[in-house]
């Protein structure tokens, strides 16, 4: 079973009285520990599929199903739960709060949705931290840390509850190339290490270099897909 399909996905918006269409029949499975790429022009919908998929929007018409489950037709309540049981985000801006630490930042989706005693909780965000070689910097705000180590933590908190899937929105956009290619490097690990599937929307030519399978939008349609030799 695939981890990710979406069935003839169209996404209308209404801009007043003007219906502009996002997504037009796509149409994508993605399997299980899967490295992918939706790459294409601004405004070709590559955000406006990572968001169907994530739980954040429902589709016009057609089907999304993550993990075996048909999320298209769930409620904001579910769709909340989902989310916190089998996804992680990693955002281009980071978000992370600039009133925790590192490690109270990785700490935060495990107390906001996941009921885990407190030494359980310790084990896992340190496990997470060393494994994106940001523990010795655990004490530190976001302020005190540079881009690329924020996207480390970034990527800690999006693995620490432990998520089937993970999907990034132009991760690397606000990093320097040193930076980002640690970041994607990182995440390749994690993907043979922890078996997660990574879905990216980018315009990052390392991160396309790195992806197994590369899906190109043009104007809400998916054009092409490029399964890589790597």
């Amino acid at each position: 079973m695939s981890l990710v399909e979406l069935k003839h996905v169209t996404k209308n918006y209404q801009m007043g009285e003007m219906s502009v269409r996002a997504l037009k029949n796509i149409e994508i499975e993605i399997d299980e520990q899967s490295f992918v790429s939706f790459v294409g022009p601004s405004g070709s919908g590559k955000t406006t599929l990572l968001n169907l998929i994530g739980c954040l929007d429902k589709p016009s018409s057609g089907e999304v199903f993550v993990n075996g489950k048909q999320v298209n037709n769930f409620s904001n309540k579910e769709s909340a739960l989902f989310r916190g049981q089998h996804l992680g985000f990693i955002f281009q801006n980071f978000n992370l709060l600039p009133v925790l630490s590192a490690y109270e930042n990785v700490e935060y989706p495990l107390i906001m949705v996941q009921n885990i005693p407190a030494k359980k909780r310790k084990e896992r965000i340190m496990h997470y931290l060393e494994a994106v070689g940001m523990a010795d910097q655990k004490d530190k705000y976001p302020s005190q840390l540079s881009g690329g180590q924020k996207q480390r933590v970034a990527v800690s908190r999006a693995l620490v509850t432990d998520p089937k899937l993970v999907l990034a929105d132009e991760p690397t956009a606000n990093l320097d190339h040193v930076s980002a290619f640690k970041v994607i490097e990182l995440m390749r690990q994690m993907q043979h290490d922890f078996k997660t599937t990574f879905i990216f929307s980018t315009h990052d030519p390392k991160i396309v270099k790195e992806a197994e399978i590369i899906y190109t939008l043009e104007d809400g349609e998916i054009v092409d897909k490029e399964i890589a030799t790597l």
